[in-house]
């Protein structure tokens, strides 16, 4: 597993979207970036909360010429009972994410251990947390991923974070691969 560089192209994502369509990394960009926010799955009741502060804040990324992509590897059935959760309207909830292609976007993979807090059970293995703002060229702007569901990167604070990359023509930063 190694990590993506920035300014570099991300793997492609061609998966189906909760209710109807796909979503294809790329293909409709939005404005400035995607948001693409990888999270474990229905069980996961911190996953939940996540979600539901990114469909609350879903209208500022718009805003700023982002649009957003929920993704896992869960099932169709438990990808729509997460959007129906979260009362999903701005984001959009894409579902079969396999674990390959979540290794290829760095991304931890764990192994069930049965039924989690809130009564739901866990898939056999399944990808943690990582949320990345990809450029409508195609590359990475941000990136992180996390080993656990704890201390995820707060919305809010990409929203700062993205209005100081607007205004300051930032770029992106990590992209040196020489010697060191």
């Amino acid at each position: 597993m190694s990590p993506l560089i920035p300014r570099h192209p991300v793997p492609a994502l061609n998966l189906p979207l909760v209710g109807d369509g796909r979503y294809v990394l790329g293909a409709d960009p939005g404005e400035r970036f995607d948001l693409v926010v990888f999270y474990r799955g229905l069980h996961c009741p911190i996953c939940a909360k996540y979600l539901l502060e990114l469909e609350r804040l879903a209208p500022e990324f718009a805003q700023r010429g982002v649009k957003i992509v929920a993704v896992s590897s869960d099932t169709e059935d438990r990808a729509r009972q997460m959007a129906d959760k979260v009362k999903a309207s701005a984001v959009r909830f894409a579902w079969g994410l396999s674990l390959k292609s979540a290794r290829q976007w760095g991304l931890y993979i764990s192994t069930s251990r049965g039924t989690t807090s809130i009564g739901v059970e866990e898939p056999q293995l399944f990808s943690e947390p990582g949320v990345f703002l990809v450029r409508p060229d195609g590359t990475l702007y941000y990136g992180a991923v996390q080993t656990m569901p704890f201390a995820r990167p707060q919305f809010q604070d990409l929203l700062g974070a993205i209005d100081f990359a607007i205004a300051k023509d930032y770029p992106a930063r990590g992209e040196y691969q020489g010697p060191v």
